[in-house]
């Protein structure tokens, strides 16, 4: 039987029941499609005593005990690809939990490559093919039934058993410190914050004009404080696509609005058409040293593109034989500029961990004392 917390002494109780735990794993159910922020559905709770399923959505439920168990630093909190969960825990309670094991991150430095699912390590490491029939549920909705139930649950009684596996193997093979800048990134809130003003990286779009960037970014700022103040989403306000096509062409009237591609008539004849054109008028009054700076792509002469080609398959073979992914070694950015020999003092292949793994067989590349090339007999490219 499911044991489901509905009222605040069963869950005062079951708080203090994992207060002299070493770990527990957790996993919320939520639903985003609607809304800018999450509406949290349900909070699943694993030890090595018991599990249990919270319901924030419960009228007579304080979560007071719950948010202090995250707050115990002697108890790590585990997830799976936790970042939207920590999220969501921090938009309630304005703190990060910690400690936090995250698998797939530390999956990322023990053979299972970058962005592995939750589906995939419990069938590698538990053997079990999950069901995921339930993963569309609604669950907002009540009463849930006991299948629904059961199946989130599953994902933190099967996390237990990966945690154990994992944490012993990155502690075996003294990967944990290989994973420290990953985990900077989870403790700081900045990584939660959506500010307004940085909303329009999130585009992909081909211009790098300084004046068109200039205003997609206030078209975009615009359209940020507007989904988070009626927690609504982006795209209902506008779309993507059409917010571009706005801060290409730079409509000054309606008529100029009404004839962007994909403008939606109700935006065209409504009170947002003059919130538009205004952002627009203001972009022309900034100066030109106020622009956006495009964002500058790391170049390097042609007499170092060879090298960097051969460093980028010594990262990736480097990558293979230490089972580890290959961003956490080093980004494109440190090969183009170990390429063309600057900054080496600063250059984090040549510092740590990565230095012993990758950045002595750079340096050994670059002096011409190794070299790569193909095995015919072993059909493998070897390092010599």
């Amino acid at each position: 039987m499911i044991k489901l917390i509905e009222d605040t002494a069963s869950l005062e109780a079951f708080c203090a029941q994992l207060q002299n735990q070493k770990f527990i794993t957790i996993d919320l159910e939520f639903i985003r499609e609607k809304t800018y922020y999450a509406e949290l559905a349900l909070i699943q709770i694993g030890s090595e005593t018991e599990c249990a399923i919270i319901d924030p959505l419960a009228p007579d439920l304080n979560m007071h005990s719950f948010f202090m168990l995250l707050e115990n630093p002697a108890i790590e909190k585990v997830f799976h690809a936790g970042h939207q969960d920590i999220e969501i825990l921090y938009m309630l309670t304005h703190k990060i939990p910690y400690p936090v094991f995250d698998t797939q991150i530390v999956a990322q430095v023990c053979g299972f490559g970058e962005n592995v699912s939750y589906e995939n390590l419990v069938k590698s490491i538990c053997g079990i093919e999950l069901d995921k029939s339930y993963r569309v549920s609604n669950w907002l909705q009540r009463p849930l039934s006991e299948r629904q139930l059961e199946y989130a649950l599953a994902d933190v009684t099967h996390l237990i058993k990966i945690y154990r596996h994992l944490k012993s193997e990155a502690e075996r093979n003294n990967r944990m410190e290989w994973l420290k800048e990953e985990m900077e990134n989870v403790y700081n809130p900045n990584t939660y914050i959506i500010k307004p003003e940085d909303a329009w990286m999130r585009l992909r779009v081909r211009s790098h004009h300084p004046f068109f960037l200039t205003v997609l970014r206030e078209l975009c700022a615009w359209r940020e404080k507007r989904a988070q103040s009626r927690n609504i989403t982006r795209q209902v306000i506008i779309k993507d696509d059409c917010l571009a096509n706005i801060a290409s062409l730079c409509p000054h009237n309606h008529d100029e609005l009404a004839q962007i591609r994909g403008m939606r008539k109700d935006i065209a004849d409504g009170k947002l058409a003059a919130e538009i054109i205004d952002i627009i008028c203001k972009c022309d009054k900034i100066p030109p040293e106020n622009y956006v700076v495009p964002p500058k792509e790391k170049k390097i002469s042609s007499y170092s593109s060879a090298l960097y080609e051969l460093l980028k398959l010594l990262l990736k073979l480097k990558a293979q034989e230490h089972q580890v992914v290959a961003r956490l070694i080093a980004h494109d950015d440190d090969l183009k500029e170990f390429a063309s020999a600057k900054n080496d003092a600063r250059n984090p292949i040549l510092k740590g961990w990565r230095k012993e793994i990758f950045g002595d067989a750079a340096l050994a590349l670059r002096n011409g004392k190794i070299s790569i090339s193909y095995n015919p007999k072993s059909h493998k490219i070897e390092i010599k």
